[in-house]
């Protein structure tokens, strides 16, 4: 239960019994039917900024966004917000990127949004305060509920393996 610490144990022990009882993978499934259709870097680019646009407009804008199979879940980095600065003449400049672990290529598109959410928020708050978790909710009402269910699904992946999402048709 190395995703789900911190959590009631309560919580634990219900993702404990579906687990043993080989019906984790089907609750995810029946809560999360669809994958979404984000596969390529541009797809991803496209997505990212289309809630940056929404809920972030004023902010900085990003040089890249693009999946990434450097992160691992082992590492606890499922995506990445980085701010690269250098020195062109008597300017500095800053590149702000944004990396997806590519996990999240096969996902339910609420996982997808989870992530996005997180790594977006990083702009405006650095650390994970408050502040930050109320600017998540903000841009996703349900933010916690994904993180959980995502981090239920990733006991379930260290368990059983990778689930099976359909396309949305």
């Amino acid at each position: 239960m190395k995703y789900l610490t911190g959590y009631p144990e309560s919580l634990k022990a219900q993702v404990q019994q579906l687990q043993a009882e080989d019906r984790l993978g089907d609750m995810l499934l029946k809560k999360y039917p669809h994958g979404h259709g984000v596969r390529t870097d541009k797809a991803l680019y496209d997505y990212v900024m289309a809630l940056k646009d929404k809920f972030l407009r004023s902010s900085e804008p990003l040089s890249k966004i693009a999946f990434d199979s450097k992160l691992h879940v082992i590492a606890n980095a499922l995506g990445t917000h980085t701010t690269v600065s250098r020195v062109q003449g008597n300017k500095l400049k800053a590149k702000r990127e944004i990396r997806v672990a590519t996990l999240f290529r096969e996902v339910p598109e609420e996982f997808l949004r989870m992530i996005t959410v997180h790594e977006l928020a990083h702009i405006k708050e650095k650390a994970h305060d408050k502040a930050f978790y109320q600017l998540c909710t903000h841009m996703e009402p349900r933010y916690h509920q994904y993180e959980f269910d995502l981090r239920v699904y990733l006991t379930h992946v260290d368990a059983a393996g990778k689930l099976d999402w359909p396309a949305r048709t």
